[in-house]
């Protein structure tokens, strides 16, 4: 990367935000940063100094404001760095801004912001939706402003967007990128994923923010990314350069278009070409993933999202509640109506009769899913697996594939008004867009479920339609190396 075509890249951005709506905030001072990092001497040298990124505007930064893309955070500036974000500075990249998203990552259209949807950059002649919630991110990358771009994933929030835009979108396992500094959405689900056109920057990224971080509890230790490293030692089989493949059967999907499967299977295809060899299996808990999911993450909002009142956090409504005698009403009013949806759901999940009668019967069955995976794959689950037995089986598969989504990203009038097939007609605009919401992460869901390291691939050049790569926990690196060498094949 050179200091020029840096430059070029922030000059691009007042021109590419007009047009798609890509930043919550731009930092006005990339320009002095990128210079001031080009001039240290060698002995100071950075080596990612010409890099400009995003950041998605849900990860807290101490020099902009981090707004969720709700009005309940204008205005808020972190006193710190994310620890993703300290880890990139340290490296002397260059953050162009806040990337827009749906309202604190709820969403998966990039519709729910304060400041308005994203556009994607694929179509100039009508708005199309980019995908969320790291819609910003996406388009960013897309619009060629950016090197690569930070976002978060919940349930498929760096995925599909990154499909529908035609770059790549890396989820990397559950632990492995700290998520201190991340304003949670859902804490056992949120990851920090890396979005870019150059899987070699993918590979460089994520290299760099792979720690473990104390100040995240839930980040992967030191002795288990110690056996990690000792699995690729004693297991010469990791080493291949042709894989067995699974391709799911609850992926398949009659309805998918014709488009769609068309360029679904030429991906296929140059996977065979390559001498990988594809073989169907089936993971049945996979049907149960969108309840699963929308049981657990609701639930976890809801915990996460009480603390805005405008009291510990948040802005305070000048409205006061006295009067009504309630204490925060009308400041949580400020929570746009995606979120709204997921809170009364979330503390629907927790109440008492329904606590034990779904949410922990979905806690059970996401622990059924993950054994699922784990019986699929030829390398043993690091977290799950007893020690003893983590022995490589040369009969399971190395990846599964999977459409990252099934149909075209679609013009924001027709997502917004989209209602799925269902024995009632409904009016109710808000409703159907919660339902088709729901729909569009049915091919993402499971790997958050289970905390599996996914990269979506565009199944050809300027394609907005993704293959998911999928790789057991922990074998990030192999994952990248793989989709490397399907890009190279290209």
């Amino acid at each position: 990367m050179s200091y020029k075509s840096a430059i070029e890249k922030l000059k691009l951005i007042p021109q590419s935000q007009k047009k798609y709506n890509i930043f919550c905030y731009i930092n006005n001072d990339a320009t002095k940063s990128l210079k001031h990092n080009s001039s240290l001497s060698h002995l100071k040298y950075k080596p990612l100094q010409n890099v400009i990124c995003g950041i998605k505007d849900n990860i807290v930064t101490k020099d902009m404001p981090t707004t969720c893309a709700s009005e309940i955070l204008s205005g808020y500036v972190s006193p710190f760095d994310a620890t993703c974000v300290k880890l990139l500075r340290d490296q002397g990249v260059t953050i162009s801004g806040k990337t827009n998203l749906d309202e604190f990552g709820m969403g998966s259209g990039g519709v729910h912001s304060k400041i308005g949807p994203t556009l994607n950059p694929l179509y100039d002649d009508i708005p199309t939706i980019v995908g969320g919630s790291s819609s910003g991110s996406a388009a960013a990358v897309a619009a060629n402003i950016v090197d690569f771009s930070l976002g978060t994933d919940t349930g498929g929030s760096v995925r599909l967007p990154a499909a529908y835009t035609s770059i790549l979108g890396f989820k990397p396992s559950y632990g492995r990128i700290s998520r201190h500094g991340v304003i949670a959405y859902a804490q056992s689900f949120d990851t920090v994923g890396i979005l870019s056109k150059d899987i070699q920057m993918i590979k460089k990224i994520f290299n760099i923010l792979d720690k473990h971080d104390f100040k995240d509890p839930t980040s992967l230790d030191d002795d288990n990314r110690q056996k990690l490293i000792d699995l690729k030692l004693h297991n010469s089989e990791m080493q291949s350069h042709t894989y067995r493949i699974g391709l799911p059967i609850e992926f398949i999907n009659k309805a998918t278009p014709n488009n769609v499967s068309e360029l679904f299977n030429g991906f296929v295809e140059r996977l065979l070409s390559m001498g990988h060899e594809l073989v169907p299996l089936s993971i049945p808990s996979i049907k149960y993933s969108l309840p699963i999911y929308y049981t657990l993450v609701p639930s976890e909002a809801a915990s996460n999202l009480s603390r805005y009142d405008g009291i510990r956090f948040g802005t305070r409504d000048k409205d006061t509640d006295i009067e009504g005698n309630t204490l925060f009403a009308s400041t949580r009013n400020k929570f746009g109506t995606s979120v709204k949806e997921r809170v009364i759901l979330g503390n629907y999940n927790l109440c008492s009769d329904s606590y034990k009668n779904n949410y922990i019967k979905a806690q059970k069955m996401r622990v059924q899913l993950i054994d699922e995976f784990d019986s699929i794959f030829k390398l043993p689950n690091i977290l799950t697996q007893n020690a003893k037995n983590l022995q490589y089986k040369t009969h399971a598969v190395d990846f599964i594939i999977g459409l990252t989504s099934a149909k075209f990203p679609e013009p924001i009038h027709k997502f917004n008004k989209n209602i799925i097939n269902t024995n009632e007609e409904s009016n109710d605009d808000e409703a159907a867009l919660f339902a088709n919401e729901f729909m569009n992460d049915i091919y993402t869901i499971p790997m958050s479920l289970s905390g599996l390291p996914t990269i979506s691939i565009p199944t050809k050049d300027g394609a907005p339609v993704g293959v998911q790569v999928v790789g057991q926990y922990g074998d990030d690196e192999r994952l990248l190396t793989f989709t490397e060498s399907i890009l190279t094949e290209s």
